[in-house]
């Protein structure tokens, strides 16, 4: 049973990345299962190419510092003439209608004027990811699980159609992660691509960066410590950021403390020792920029050599005359998932 799961490079790697989903793929992950920065999704949108290539060198190295095999993980462009052709073949199995009925598109496009023709068709590069690499389950959120529904539809439409090549994936939830806020809007979740970074620690921020943002965190009415999310979100959030680095439950730490002030102490010195290790890792990977080509190199190979055999397939049976690992001079593996 093998997982796919990617991260896209929309932004700098942050404490709601690290401990909602990346620390439980390192400690988690399946010999089977593969982890990737989707560097193409970041295309769908305006964006500088060389910020886009810098950030996705920087998530491949954190990816690896957290503890996540190298040979598990990839860079999606290192394997861009395979996508490139799987995901056309997909376009051709796929109609325009149900591109058009994903409700992210709808959402991202409305009022939008000059529209992307790739944020139509994402899904459809998105189902090329899934299906490449055989995968069993793709742990997504609600937001992307229509898109998982319609890569099951385009494999069983081809399998049916041309023959059998594709796994049928399913989409399943991943466990439930820490839900971290930002820092200084404790309404909204904490995010890559906010415009503010005064409430986003970063998981390559020097301590004392760390630190000066957890201080300066909002908090709310009171002066006591409480877990009460609904009347205290502030509290509440740097209550959960340090039950999930510590362990133990936000409302027994809570007792813990008598003052705000050393609340957000503890919650420093928590993330800050929580970061530590993977900042100090990452940061050495990314100075040997040899090094992380080839453990970028090896994790590419791996996943091509994986998939090799199912875009064969496919551009066989649905009337190519030649597959991309024929033109590009790639030795074919016959590995299966």
């Amino acid at each position: 049973m093998s997982k796919l799961s990617g991260i896209t490079p929309s932004g700098h790697v942050h404490l709601g990345n690290h401990l909602g989903a990346v620390r439980r793929w390192a400690r988690e992950g399946g010999a089977d299962d593969l982890y990737f920065v989707a560097d193409l999704h970041g295309m769908t949108t305006p964006h500088n190419p060389a910020k886009l290539r810098s950030l996705a060198r920087e998530q491949l190295a954190v990816l690896i510092a957290a503890g996540i095999d190298p040979e598990r993980v990839f860079v999606q462009s290192d394997l861009a003439r395979e996508l490139g052709a799987l995901t056309w073949v997909l376009e051709c199995t796929c109609n325009y209608g149900e591109a058009a009925r994903m409700i992210q598109f709808k959402e991202k496009s409305k009022g939008q004027a000059g529209v992307r023709l790739s944020l139509l068709t994402y899904p459809a590069l998105m189902a090329a990811d899934i299906l490449l690499q055989g995968a069993d389950e793709v742990p997504v959120g609600e937001d992307q699980r229509q898109h998982v529904e319609l890569t099951r539809t385009l494999a069983k439409r081809f399998n049916g159609t041309y023959g059998e090549v594709f796994t049928i994936p399913r989409a399943v939830l991943p466990p439930a992660g820490a839900r971290v806020k930002d820092l200084a809007d404790p309404t909204r979740k904490m995010s890559k691509s906010a415009r503010d970074a005064v409430g986003v620690v970063f998981v390559l921020d020097e301590p004392d960066q760390i630190r000066r943002k957890i201080r300066r965190a909002v908090t709310d009415g009171g002066s006591v410590p409480v877990h009460a999310p609904e009347t205290r979100p502030g509290m509440a959030n740097l209550l959960e950021i340090l039950a999930a680095c510590r362990g133990g439950s936000p409302a027994d730490l809570a007792e813990e403390f008598s003052s705000y002030g050393a609340v957000k102490d503890a919650v420093a010195d928590a993330v800050i020792e929580e970061l530590r290790p993977l900042r100090s890792r990452a940061v050495a990977l990314l100075d040997d920029v040899a090094e992380l080509d080839r453990v970028r190199k090896a994790g590419a190979e791996r996943a091509r050599e994986r998939g090799s055999h199912r875009l064969d397939a496919a551009l066989r049976m649905i009337g190519a005359a030649a597959s991309i690992g024929d033109q590009s001079g790639h030795s074919h593996g016959r590995m299966t998932s």
